[in-house]
C-alpha cells in the first residue's frame, strides 16, 4: 500500500454555510465542486488540503475516542505565521501560542467550537 498525504477531514457542523464561510473568509479555503451531492457536503480546499463539511444531525452519535481532534495548517514561514497572527487579531479571532520547541503553534477554534491549529518549523533565528 502507497499513501501520500491527508485527502480530507470531514467535520459535522451548526450551520455549514457558516461554517463555510468562515473557512473561506478567516482562512482562504475555497470552495470547490459547488453542487456537487445536492450540496452536501459542501467541499473545501487549502492547497491540497480539503474538508468536507455535513450538517450535524440530531441522531449523530456523540463524539468519542478517536474521532478527530484538531486540524493542522502549516505556516511555510516564520513570517507567513506572524501574519496569521495579524490577520487573527484583526478578525476579533482569540488563539493561544505553544512553543514546541521544533516548531510554533498557535490554537483557535472555528464556529463549531472545532479546533484549529497553525504551525511553522521555519522558527524565528
Amino acid at each position: 500500500m502507497t499513501l501520500s498525504q491527508i485527502d480530507h477531514l470531514a467535520l459535522r457542523c451548526a450551520s455549514v454555510a457558516a461554517t463555510s464561510d468562515w473557512y473561506i473568509t478567516t482562512l482562504g479555503f475555497e470552495h470547490v465542486y459547488p453542487g456537487h451531492g445536492g450540496g452536501v457536503p459542501v467541499i473545501l480546499r487549502l492547497g491540497s488540503t480539503f474538508l468536507t463539511l455535513f450538517p450535524h444531525k440530531e441522531d449523530d452519535p456523540p463524539a468519542k475516542n478517536g474521532q478527530a481532534w484538531h486540524l493542522a495548517l502549516r505556516a511555510p514561514t516564520y513570517a507567513d505565521f506572524q501574519s496569521a497572527q495579524a490577520e487573527l487579531t484583526t478578525k476579533g479571532i482569540p488563539f493561544q501560542f505553544r512553543d514546541h520547541d521544533i516548531s510554533h503553534s498557535i490554537y483557535f477554534s472555528d464556529p463549531d467550537a472545532f479546533l484549529l491549529e497553525i504551525t511553522t518549523y521555519d522558527l524565528e533565528k
